[in-house]
């Protein structure tokens, strides 16, 4: 990324044909498989190599594991490797197939990972052992794409043999053979209800399935070249295919129609906030950009793109006036929301997290030198800076009265400071592993924390004591959100989860399903009828807070 001027798109030079490309689920690192059999991976805080996986002599597939400690890869000298992506080690080497390997998966769950390969058939492992646990015969031909489903109860598969076909994960049976292609199948695709397969084909067609009956329901039409990718929207009413004529088009999942070519983020979403009147979402996203939605059209308002690496937060002014966006590039910016306009920039502040007071006159930012700092707004002057945690600070929560603030850290406690005098008021302990998410409740009687340890804390600021422990998450839990009205919790999850807690009965639990990757950052509209949750499968979702 050296070099890089801005106006000017910036590009990894490889040295070797890129064969596939993933990052990891927390965005800190990006993976590449070339032709040559190399795996090499980036920081993305400043797209230096930071290792290079060596062993594989020809192409790769790869995958990361859901909580990115892991990568499995696939390639095309017979063999898989799982890699512990601390250390660079190969845990396994696995060569049970007799021919190369096109197609690598992990489960949702990370019990379990799939390959798909030129020997026709696919190979469930035990990340563990290393052992195949199932093998699924009955492709004709070459196996070219393999994915879960969004519960990892079923795989699809594509093939050369021109076939899709469905397999039941625990039995290992084929329970449909989807037949209709007249040409290679290169790419599959569960709809996020799990309900619809789509399938890219050489042929040009992509066709819809059915996933109880095994029929066809549409077939789209009118491209002229091979299709090497599909993806549904959110929604799962529009599906985006990538062609090799270089367009991404966008289909009508229930007429079957080409609507238009959108153009967006070219990478996962990490962040995102309402305005305070509810029709603009800004989304921050690892192409080092920050987008302004507007939600009555569904069209993107304003690119910013003066970061030079990735966006790490991006928050609102209760004015409503500016948004606030901090970056691995070691700078806060604020902009104008009329005008998508950088106003002002702080830089070297190694920010993670930030936020506004409610008077939307000062800026709370805290980073990876462990410290709190407080920021004049209309002047970008730094007015305290608070240090008493022993690790990096995740996020900082302002109290509705604006009199204090709280500071989550990776030292496992939140810390509450006086935002006039930045005096240390208390600090809040209980969790066993660092806290990435801190919130007050509306009349700032509670706070509430996500945590590493995969739960979510409820405490009383009065006596800082923790009143609930909310269980469900079985990953780091990132943000937590509370409602407009204070009656419901928010949590995002690196479980690919999103859970709407109730805060009077701490049991009551709704979970929302539907991301195809962990969950970053969650935000209600200021109605509090409607969620919004940013995830690393590169999309943004809206739910009904009420019927999930």
């Amino acid at each position: 990324m050296k070099g890089v001027q801005f106006g000017e798109l910036p590009y990894l030079e490889a040295d070797s044909e890129v064969w596939s490309c993933a990052y990891s689920p927390d965005g800190t690192s990006f993976a590449i498989g070339l032709n040559s059999g190399g795996i090499q991976v980036y920081s993305t805080s400043n797209w230096e190599i930071t290792r290079t996986l060596k062993g594989h002599i020809e192409s790769t597939r790869i995958a990361y594991s859901p909580d990115g400690n892991m990568l499995v890869s696939g390639s095309r000298d017979k063999t898989a490797r799982l890699w512990i992506m601390e250390s660079g080690v190969c845990r396994h080497i696995l060569t049970d197939h007799t021919g190369g390997l096109n197609g690598v998966a992990y489960s949702p769950h990370g019990d379990q990972f799939a390959t798909g390969g030129r020997d026709k058939t696919i190979r469930l492992w035990d990340p563990l052992t290393g052992s195949c646990s199932q093998i699924l015969s009955g492709h004709e031909d070459i196996v070219d794409s393999v994915v879960y489903s969004p519960k990892g109860d079923q795989i699809a598969s594509g093939s050369d043999d021109f076939t899709v076909r469905l397999w039941n994960v625990v039995t290992g049976e084929c329970s449909h053979i989807f037949e209709g292609h007249i040409d290679e199948v290169w790419w599959i695709a569960f709809s996020p209800q799990g309900d619809q397969v789509a399938s890219a084909s050489k042929d040009t067609t992509i066709r819809l399935w059915d996933v109880k009956s095994g029929n066809c329901r549409y077939v789209l039409e009118g491209q002229s070249n091979a299709i090497g990718a599909v993806v549904y929207s959110p929604k799962g009413d529009q599906v985006f295919s990538g062609s090799n004529d270089g367009a991404v088009r966008v289909w009508d999942a229930q007429s079957g129609t080409c609507r238009h070519t959108m153009a967006g983020h070219s990478s996962g979403v990490s962040c995102l906030a309402f305005s305070q009147k509810g029709d603009i979402v800004a989304s921050g996203s690892y192409d080092q950009t920050v987008r302004l939605w507007d939600m009555s059209v569904g069209g993107s308002h304003h690119i910013s793109s003066n970061h030079s690496e990735e966006v790490i937060t991006v928050k609102c002014s209760p004015k409503g006036d500016l948004f606030a966006s901090c970056s691995a590039d070691r700078t806060i910016r604020f902009w104008d929301v009329e005008t998508g306009v950088c106003l002002r920039t702080i830089r070297g502040d190694n920010a993670m997290g930030i936020g506004f007071s409610p008077q939307g006159n000062q800026m709370g930012s805290g980073g990876h030198d462990n410290t709190v700092r407080l920021w004049n707004v209309e002047t970008a002057s730094c007015q305290h800076i608070l240090t008493g945690h022993t690790d990096w600070v995740s996020r900082i929560a302002y109290s509705p009265q604006g009199d204090q603030v709280a500071s989550a850290s990776g030292d496992k406690t939140v810390r509450l400071w006086d935002t006039t005098t930045g005096e240390h008021c208390g600090t809040l302990n209980g969790h066993t592993d660092g806290v990435m998410g801190v919130m007050y409740s509306p009349d700032g009687s509670l706070i509430a924390t996500g945590s590493r340890d995969y739960t979510v804390r409820l405490w009383s600021v009065g006596t800082m004591a923790c009143i609930k422990t909310l269980n469900g998450h079985y990953r780091w839990v990132k943000e937590v959100v509370f409602s407009p009205q204070g009656d419901q919790l928010a949590s995002a999850g690196d479980d690919w989860t999103v859970r709407l807690w109730s805060v009077a009965v701490a049991d009551r639990c709704l979970t929302l399903t539907g991301h195809e990757g962990p969950v970053q950052c969650v935000a209600y509209s200021p109605k509090g009828d409607l969620l919004a949750s940013g995830s690393h499968d590169k999309t943004v979702r809206l739910w009904d807070v009420i019927s999930g």
